[in-house]
């Protein structure tokens, strides 16, 4: 058999805008509207058939460290509300549910008005950087084929540092020393649940209330058959009639190898509907429980950390360290799932007590490649301080602070590494 195929190809170039961003979840959609509300010729490219990436193809339903947050954050909160698809907020934490389905809605009318070009189904498989080590176009892949797209100033935001990799940046992966990357887990939305009557189980209080809450669920499974693949099963409520799940891990699989990802979602839907047969069988209250909905695309909690001008530590999040360049002010705690089932199968804050610490535009901006900048969990950090920043709350900011320096990058016709000299000079 021939072990490679080699192809030559020729890619239209369809468009050349101001700026380019790869991935359209929270990070994607907020770099997006804070280009376009600059002043940018935006383009917008997703894979899924729908923006918001884990907030909805991946059915998250669960805002985290988003309390400290004005900007666009603000802004989706507050629409949100008013299209009645938020929900009980946890006494004092930093976390909210929400409902999917009209947060895909919402994130679609936003862009719309912001006039962004939008390319939903479209997966980008190729960059291109000249000579000069400057990113001048990526090639996506869809049902138009393939095709190329220009732009002064990219922005990788697709979770897992795609576009970055494919445009030879270099990036870390995993735990310093075992090199394990944390677990997926697959969402899936309920319905048929009394919140009275199962109330126990899904406790909207926070501290140790909220981890008793999560004990039972996990003995209750226990104890009528099925032992879940993560120890601290989480059930919460959206609204009336309408609850989330999140109750598996699959462990030892990398979120840049499809072959892996496959596997993950294969297991853990099929676990996802082994534990709502085991709760219907166990009886009230849960004979009425009905799977409404398993997640498009499961959850990845840690992809590439791609290498940027500045790396954020753990000595950032234990010191609180501040920037003259902040994008974002971070608070959540150091959240590492087991990478290792056989060392337990919850999740732990590794008894690292963090201060309040910002993220620095440099972190942001790729070190390997000009014109590429990186939003959300992708920017550069090490294993600990990503398993802090990584949660959505932290990407719409970092995202929007990111697509307003690529505008203003693009505007002045300077690199995004040249940004902060240039402002000074300006001054």
């Amino acid at each position: 058999m021939q072990k490679t195929l080699f192809e030559s190809f020729s890619s239209p170039v369809v468009e050349k805008c101001d700026v380019l961003i790869c991935g359209g979840g929270p990070a994607g959609v907020a770099s997006a509207l804070a280009a376009a509300r600059s002043g940018a010729k935006t383009t917008l490219i997703e894979v899924h058939g729908c923006l918001g990436g884990v907030w909805t193809a991946g059915c998250l339903s669960w805002l985290i460290d988003y309390k400290n947050k004005s900007g666009i954050m603000a802004e989706i909160l507050q629409r949100l509300e008013q299209a009645g698809g938020r929900a009980i907020t946890r006494a004092g934490e930093r976390s909210s549910a929400y409902d999917p389905e009209i947060m895909k809605c919402l994130l679609e009318e936003m862009v719309v008005e912001a006039g962004i070009h939008v390319r939903l189904h479209s997966r980008i498989v190729a960059a291109h950087v000249d000579d000069e080590g400057r990113l001048s176009h990526v090639i996506s892949e869809s049902k138009s084929g393939r095709e190329a797209w220009s732009a002064n100033v990219f922005i990788d935001a697709t979770g897992d540092g795609d576009l970055a990799a494919q445009a030879g940046c270099g990036f870390d992966m995993g735990h310093p020393e075992s090199k394990e990357t944390q677990p997926m887990s697959l969402m899936a939305l309920l319905t048929g649940l009394d919140p009275e009557k199962i109330k126990e189980f899904f406790e909207e209080t926070s501290g140790d209330e909220k981890e008793h809450a999560k004990s039972r669920l996990f003995n209750h499974l226990k104890a009528h058959g099925h032992s879940p693949s993560y120890a601290s099963p989480t059930l919460f409520r959206i609204r009336d009639g309408l609850f989330a799940l999140m109750a598996n891990h699959e462990y030892g699989v990398l979120g840049i190898n499809a072959e892996d990802v496959t596997k993950a979602t294969l297991n853990a839907r099929r676990e996802l509907n082994s534990i709502i047969r085991t709760l219907k069988e166990s009886g009230p209250p849960w004979d009425n429980i009905s799977l409404v909905a398993t997640a498009g695309q499961i959850g990845i909690r840690e992809g590439r950390r791609i290498h940027g001008r500045y790396r954020v530590t753990i000595e950032d999040l234990l010191e609180g360290r501040k920037h003259e360049d902040c994008i974002c002010e971070a608070t959540f705690c150091v959240d590492v799932h087991s990478t290792n089932p056989r060392q337990g199968k919850g999740y732990s804050d590794m008894d690292l007590e963090i201060v309040p610490y910002q993220i620095p535009l440099r972190a942001a901006i790729a070190a390997d490649v000009n014109g590429l900048m990186m939003a959300g969990r992708c920017i550069s950090g090490d294993f600990f301080a990503h398993a802090s920043y990584r949660v959505t709350g932290n990407a719409v900011l970092m995202g929007e602070n990111v697509g307003k320096a690529a505008a203003y990058a693009s505007e002045n016709s300077i690199m995004p590494h040249e940004i902060i000299s240039h402002k000074l000079a300006t001054v």
